[in-house]
C-alpha cells in the first residue's frame, strides 16, 4: 500500500473519528443498541416459528447458535438461556398472528440502523414511511431465512465433505472440519449482513465497490472489540455487583451499543472517503 493510500485512509479515519464526536455518534449508537436489544427476542421467535412450519427437524438450538455465534461466550450464554425458556414455553408450529407481530417488532431494530446509516452518510431518505417499513420488514424475513439455510448448510455440508474426504485419498480436506465450518458459517452470514446494511438501508443505494471499505473495517472492529470485551468481562468487570440480575441484559447491552458505535464509525469511514474521491475528480488537472 502506498503512502498516498494510507495517507488518505488516515484522514478519512480522522474526518470520521471528529463527525462521530461532533454529530451524536454515541446518542444515535444508544438508540441503535436499544432498539436492536429489544429487536432480538421478536426475531429469534420469528425464526423459530418459521422453521418450525418448514420442518420438524430443523435444530433450534443450532438455529440460535447461529444468531448469537459472533457474540463473546460471556455476553451470549445469558441471553441464549433466556431465549430458550422463552422458546420452549412458546407453540411456534406455525406462523400465526404472533409471528407476524415479532417480525413487525424486529424490523424496529432495522430501521433504527437504517436511520443511523442515513445519518452517517450524511444523505436524506426521501422513501415514504411504508416503503422504509417494507425494507425494514425484507431485512427481518431474509434474514430469518438466511440463518435458516445457513443452519442446514452447517449441518449438511461437514456430512458431504466426510464422505468426500473418505473419496478421496490423502489429508487434502482434513483441515476443513466441522468446527471450522460452524464457525465460518456465522461470520460469512455477518458479512453479508453488514454489507446489506451499508448497499440499501440508506437513502440512496451503493454499490459493493462503494461499501467495501467501511464494511471490511466495522468486521476488523468488530472482533477486536469484542475479544477486548470478552477479556474485560472475564478479568475486570463485577456486573453483578451493580446490576445485580440484570448483569447479563447490562453486558449484551453495552456490547451492542460498542457494535453500533462501530458500525456508524464504518458508515462514516465510507462517506469521507467518498468526500475525498470528489475532491480528487473536482481539482483541474494541469
Amino acid at each position: 500500500m502506498s503512502n498516498s493510500v494510507l495517507a488518505r485512509v488516515g484522514r478519512a479515519l480522522l474526518s470520521s473519528w471528529t463527525r462521530f464526536n461532533d454529530r451524536g455518534g454515541w446518542v444515535m449508537s444508544s438508540h441503535v443498541a436499544m432498539s436492536v436489544m429489544l429487536a432480538l427476542f421478536p426475531f429469534v421467535l420469528f425464526i423459530v416459528a418459521l422453521a418450525a412450519t418448514l420442518s420438524q427437524n430443523i435444530d433450534i438450538d443450532s438455529l440460535i447458535e447461529l444468531v448469537f455465534g459472533s457474540w463473546p461466550d460471556e455476553i451470549a450464554a445469558p441471553i441464549t438461556n433466556q431465549v430458550r425458556k422463552v422458546v420452549s414455553t412458546t407453540d411456534s408450529t406455525v406462523l400465526t398472528l404472533g409471528g407476524v407481530l415479532a417480525i413487525y417488532f424486529s424490523s424496529n431494530g432495522v430501521d433504527a440502523v437504517r436511520k443511523a446509516m442515513v445519518s452517517a452518510y450524511r444523505e436524506t431518505d426521501e422513501r415514504p414511511f411504508w416503503r422504509t417499513r417494507l425494507l425494514s420488514l425484507t431485512f427481518v424475513i431474509i434474514g430469518g431465512a438466511g440463518v435458516l439455510v445457513a443452519g442446514t448448510v452447517g449441518v449438511a455440508l461437514p456430512i458431504y465433505v466426510h464422505f468426500f474426504a473418505e473419496a478421496v485419498p490423502g489429508p487434502l480436506l482434513d483441515w476443513l472440519d466441522s468446527e471450522l465450518i460452524n464457525t465460518m458459517v456465522p461470520l460469512v452470514l455477518l458479512a453479508l449482513g453488514v454489507a446489506a446494511c451499508h448497499m440499501w438501508l440508506p437513502g440512496k443505494h451503493h454499490t459493493l465497490q462503494q461499501v467495501l471499505p467501511g464494511v471490511l473495517l466495522t468486521l476488523f472492529l468488530w472482533g477486536v472489540a469484542g475479544a477486548g470485551f470478552s477479556y474485560y468481562l472475564a478479568r475486570f468487570a463485577s456486573y453483578s455487583a451493580t446490576y445485580a440480575g440484570l448483569a447479563g441484559v447490562m453486558a449484551a447491552l453495552i456490547f451492542l451499543y460498542l457494535m453500533s458505535a462501530i458500525l456508524i464509525f464504518g458508515a462514516q469511514f465510507n462517506e469521507a472517503l467518498s468526500n475525498q474521491k470528489e475532491i480528487r475528480q473536482s481539482r483541474p488537472t494541469s
